[in-house]
């Protein structure tokens, strides 16, 4: 296992486990405690994990952001899966909106690359990947925020003001049956709630440990969102209070290790 890929499934295991003591990660990826330190020690430094004493916890508040980094290493299976249903939505001719986010990059990295869509996003690194091979893409404008990734500010929502879509990607912090769907920074709420405003339908792409969670401020109610798509992980419970509020669920088999 490269360095690399040692550190993000530290992040993944400590993450999905709420957290893990350095001897449980040294036996089950098999290195040594010194090297599981080691990592712990640069992973902490780059603000994707806590240390406790003996080990590490996730980084996780209300007020809490994770760093792109952080999420982007998080239930990867999960979000291949979902991202290869929900691509199945895009019909040709469309406007398509990508929202910024680690879950939204695996959908555009699924969606087709053949010139049939308009492609817009508030995310640069999306564009790049959205305008490979034929693909016409449009960007928001904005200001960059370093921590997600995303363009947000008066330029960004001055661009989503004029312009209508007919198919959103919207990605989310954290998604409640009570609280709707939230996240931590108020520029980003802004920017998503002009989002869903402006498509005529909206799929929300994340996998089940959002739901249930709850961040700073809501940006949508459940009854914006016509279609959810995530993973086999969401509770039946769940799965039927979403139901109870008109959302379509699609709930996809994550890919095993």
């Amino acid at each position: 296992m490269l360095p690399a890929e040692r550190k993000r499934r530290i992040v993944e295991l400590v993450t999905e486990r709420d957290g893990q003591s350095v001897e449980a990660l040294a036996d089950e990826l098999g290195y040594s405690k010194a090297t599981i330190r080691r990592d712990l020690h640069e992973l902490e430094d780059r603000g994707l994990i806590e240390r406790s004493h003996g080990g590490a916890v996730p980084v996780t508040s209300v007020g809490h952001e994770q760093a792109y980094g952080q999420k982007e290493v998080q239930n990867l299976d999960a979000k291949r899966a979902i991202a290869a249903r929900a691509v199945e939505e895009i019909t040709e001719g469309q406007v398509v909106f990508f929202d910024a986010g680690t879950t939204t990059m695996q959908v555009a990295q699924n969606a087709p690359k053949d010139g049939s869509m308009l492609a817009v996003t508030n995310s640069p690194r999306l564009a790049v990947e959205l305008g490979k091979e034929d693909n016409d893409v449009k960007l928001t404008g904005g200001t960059l925020r370093r921590r997600t990734r995303s363009l947000v500010g008066p330029t960004a929502e001055a661009f989503l003001e004029r312009t209508n879509f007919d198919l959103l990607f919207l990605g989310a912090n954290a998604v409640d049956v009570e609280t709707g769907l939230t996240t931590p920074n108020e520029e980003e709420a802004r920017v998503k709630e002009l989002m869903v405003e402006k498509a005529s339908r909206v799929v929300l792409v994340a996998d089940a440990s959002k739901v249930g969670e709850r961040s700073f401020v809501t940006f949508a109610g459940l009854d914006d969102i016509d279609l959810f798509v995530t993973d086999d992980g969401l509770p039946a419970e769940s799965r039927e209070a979403f139901e109870a509020e008109d959302v379509a669920v699609a709930a996809v088999e994550a890919n095993s290790r």
